[in-house]
């Protein structure tokens, strides 16, 4: 099962965020986006044998971070 879905969730949040005038929830939003990436590539690394080809493939998500939000 992908946890993918998750990444959207955060991101669909943080963009909210940052149309609404909240700074600091859209930096938090953004921090946990890339926690929530570590954590299901950890999973993905120990599960490797079971995970489909939809789950491994590129287009994976990346948050939708423009260039000027990765330091």
């Amino acid at each position: 099962m992908s946890h993918d879905w998750i990444i959207d969730v955060l991101t669909d949040l943080r963009h909210v965020a940052e149309k609404n005038g909240l700074k600091v929830t859209a930096a938090e939003l953004k921090d946990l986006c890339l926690v929530a990436m570590a954590e299901i590539a950890e999973i993905g690394a120990s599960d490797a044998g079971s995970l489909t080809s939809d789950e491994t493939g590129p287009g994976k998500p990346d948050c939708n971070f423009a260039e000027s939000d990765v330091a």
